[in-house]
């Protein structure tokens, strides 16, 4: 897995459009103060130009993670992982390109620092199930925040 992080100038390469030619990819923030007041929206920008660019709001900055192939489709799908000012509860997107553009590939994954803390990373590959992935998600549950690990099928 690649990483890109916000602030370090990184920029994130991998196939995401499955042409067999890598691609990078950098993060532009647009109408966010220093305590997100605003849209906020982040948008993931490619250099390729004919990948559509991305946006998702509210985010304010983030980590964007290369996730590799998750769902065999020939594209390396890409993770992001929202800064935010006022909470440590932030969903994983995770993204994959079709032919009509970019998609969710799973629903937002509800996260909480302490799951990251742990090293407890909210996708990958299940390597007993062909076809599943494990999603690893927080929640808070019996006056704590539990982290949940389910093997999901993908269709």
């Amino acid at each position: 897995m690649i990483i890109a992080q916000e602030g370090h100038n990184e920029r994130l390469s991998g196939d995401f459009d499955g042409n067999g030619t890598k691609e990078y990819t950098f993060i532009k923030v647009s109408d966010c103060g220093d305590e997100c007041e605003g849209k906020c929206e982040t948008t993931i920008c490619f250099s390729d130009k004919k990948i559509k660019p991305l946006t998702i709001s509210p985010a304010n900055k983030g980590t964007l993670y290369n996730l590799g192939d998750l769902n065999n489709d020939g594209t390396d799908e890409i993770g992001f992982y929202p800064n935010w000012c006022t909470s440590c509860w932030h969903p994983f997107y995770v993204y994959t390109l079709t032919k009509t553009g970019w998609k969710p590939l799973v629903k937002p994954i509800p996260t909480h620092c302490n799951q990251w803390e742990e090293d407890k990373f909210p996708i990958r590959k299940d390597p007993e199930k062909k076809g599943n992935l494990i999603i690893t998600s927080s929640e808070w549950k019996d006056d704590d925040i539990k982290m949940i690990s389910k093997s999901l099928k993908l269709n």
